[in-house]
């Protein structure tokens, strides 16, 4: 089981996602090389656009929590929504980061955490 500690360092991971890509916006410099693009002079957008979508995503699970699910229904909701094909590997990769926003809409105040019949459920607040 995970403690209270692994739950605020998933948290913490999209926090800092976040403000590491508002600081590369910042960054000046002849060419950056980014892991999943091309090559630019300038990353701007390109950091913009992913924190565009990781709101997106937060956006997209937090209405997901409007009917609390469990995080499987929310799992598997976003899997059929994107078009994805659950495997472990997926479910391992993707089922970590799902928790980790969890982790930070809780620590944010966007969801909440409740137990019902000895089944974790998530809610919009």
């Amino acid at each position: 089981m995970e403690d209270r500690h692994g739950a605020e360092n998933s948290a913490v991971r999209v926090a800092s996602y976040l403000q590491t890509l508002e600081m590369v916006k910042s960054l000046q410099a002849k060419l950056f090389i980014p892991a999943h693009a091309e090559a630019a002079e300038d990353v701007t957008a390109l950091a913009q656009y992913n924190i565009d979508k990781v709101l997106e995503i937060a956006d997209k699970i937090t209405g997901i929590c409007q009917k609390p699910p469990c995080f499987e229904a929310i799992l598997q909701k976003l899997f059929t929504d994107y078009g994805l094909t659950m495997n472990f590997e997926q479910y391992v990769l993707v089922g970590s980061t799902i928790r980790s926003y969890l982790a930070w809409l809780k620590d944010t105040n966007r969801v909440n955490a409740l137990f019902e019949n000895n089944m974790l459920l998530w809610q919009r607040v």
